[in-house]
């Protein structure tokens, strides 16, 4: 009777699992905004920092995310799905509250007493206020890296569990806008917490958000095999296009006789073009992502606990949400032109690499309205989100199965290096482009030592096409993101001109 009951109506748990996904994958995207959204405004005055010190800590954040994601998978694999994912959110959670006693840390080790009392340093305290802040957020940033780098990997497990082949799909694009969530209720909620309570309180209630889902998953998560929750006819449905014991047990054989280590995947210029298009291009997301609240305060003036600065900020995340049409785009050219996927994939990403030219305009038409970049900076991120969605889905268009999650590996490997160059070159040039320092007419860097000590100086602020300063510094990387999908694309298509797919690997 209780058969037949689950039979004629069927639970839906489900999707309370995806519920979950999607509100860990929102708080992940939350928390590695709360620096971004506070560091210009409240914690550069307080430890004398300068763009160098910032581009130093999003740089090694950029890189020691990315070598994570290459061992996070099989750290969850091990681990199981339930303690996986919570020793990820558990430990990116600790580092976003780790952040909070930065500031601590630096008062102890330079002998002082209160945040006043460091922002009112000079001299050498100021120098070393400057540098041992700044050790220590990278300390914090490097717990919420490795943390947050197995988020991913865990959600895409579940959904593998939880949901059969046919819906995996809708549900992990259910998961992965929790992405575009958190971007968006990020400048409704942290800048206004470190106004009201200070940057350090925004760290840490952003951070304890990862503890309560813990407790969450841990009551409400279960294999879909156990759980009380799931009847059986949901359970059957969950099952439903799985493949028997046996066939299982055959494919799991016959991947372990395949392993495919990193260096023979070199061998084939398929990876080549795939690292180097990651390499070019995800550096630029995360500098839209890292700098544009910096970007507002130094060349507007517009602060983003200001209402303006939330509605920008607000603004440019809303319009990156349009790439949730970039991957639809293959399936259309495919049904009109007849192209295999990886051609129809390579035209939609040569469409998508021209969008984001439109932020070579940005610092021209910021000279009328503050609108006008942001604008064209969200147009650029939307492509950005529409080009790395194809672009991870080439890898499965030449690759076998078993060397996927190695290449992808080396692909996110490689955009980190870029990410960590961009974001690194970046903080160098906006403190070289304010101006340059003349002791006895010899030209130095304008370096915070220098400025410290107070000596003396003539200020020689950088010009770029009619820009000067710090503004003429964002024009420069502004070329550079502009042009940074063709010259990926360019490179990809001259290493694999058609589709070859790999098969002796």
């Amino acid at each position: 009777m209780q058969s037949t009951n689950s039979l004629a109506k069927m639970t839906n748990y489900r999707w309370t699992i995806v519920a979950l996904l999607f509100v860990a994958t929102t708080i992940n995207y939350l928390d590695r905004q709360v620096l971004s959204l506070t560091w210009d405004e409240f914690i550069m005055p307080e430890f004398h920092w300068n763009e160098n010190h910032y581009g130093t800590i999003t740089s090694i954040f950029s890189i020691v995310y990315a070598i994570s994601m290459l061992f996070a998978g099989s750290f969850v694999d091990w681990m199981g799905t339930k303690k996986g994912f919570l020793w990820a959110i558990g430990v990116w959670s600790v580092g976003a509250c780790m952040h909070a006693l930065c500031g601590v840390v630096t008062e102890s080790w330079v002998g002082l007493h209160s945040a006043a009392e460091l922002a009112q340093a000079v001299g050498d305290v100021a120098v070393l206020i400057s540098t041992v802040s700044m050790y220590a957020f990278i300390v914090a940033r490097i717990i919420l890296a490795i943390g947050e780098a197995g988020n991913f990997p865990a959600a895409i497990k579940v959904t593998a569990e939880y949901f059969p082949k046919k819906d995996r799909a809708y549900a992990t694009s259910i998961f992965n806008a929790g992405a575009s969530v958190g971007a968006l209720i990020a400048p409704l909620s942290i800048p206004f917490l470190a106004k009201a309570f200070g940057w350090e309180m925004s760290f840490i209630v952003i951070g304890a958000l990862g503890f309560i889902w813990m407790g969450f998953w841990v009551f409400l998560y279960k294999k879909p095999e156990q759980n009380k929750f799931v009847n059986s006819a949901e359970l059957n449905y969950i099952l439903s296009d799985r493949e028997s014991k046996d066939e299982l047990e055959m494919q799991a054989s016959a991947v372990q006789e395949k392993k495919v280590s990193f260096v023979e995947c070199f061998k084939y210029k398929q990876t080549w073009a795939f690292a180097f298009g990651k390499f070019m291009t995800d550096g630029v997301w995360w500098f839209f992502l890292f700098w544009t609240p910096s970007y507002l305060n130094t060349q507007f003036g517009i602060k983003t606990s200001a209402g303006l600065g939330v509605a920008l900020i607000f603004t440019l995340y809303a319009l990156a949400t349009l790439s949730i049409y970039g991957g639809k785009l293959p399936s259309i050219i495919i049904k009109k032109t007849g192209l295999n996927p990886y051609a129809a994939r390579m035209k939609a990403m040569f469409i998508f690499a021209f969008i984001p030219l439109l932020v070579l305009f940005a610092q021209p038409l910021g000279t009328f309205s503050p609108w006008f970049p942001i604008i064209l900076i969200g147009l650029g991120c939307a492509a950005h989100q529409s080009w790395s969605a194809n672009i991870f889905t080439t890898v499965g268009d030449m690759f076998p199965k078993h060397a996927i999650a190695t290449i992808i590996g080396i692909g996110g490997m490689a955009g980190g290096v870029g990410s960590m160059i961009l974001q690194k070159s970046a903080g160098a040039l906006f403190v070289y482009s304010a101006g340059t320092t003349t002791i006895d007419g010899k030209i130095v860097g304008m370096t915070p030592e220098l400025l410290a000590k107070g000596a003396e100086y003539v200020r020689i602020p950088m010009t770029f096409f009619g820009f000067e300063g710090k503004p003429a510094g964002y024009f420069m990387v502004f070329c550079f993101c502009a042009v940074a999908y063709l010259i990926g694309w360019t490179v990809m298509k001259s290493l694999v001109p058609k589709y070859k797919p790999i098969t002796d690997l």
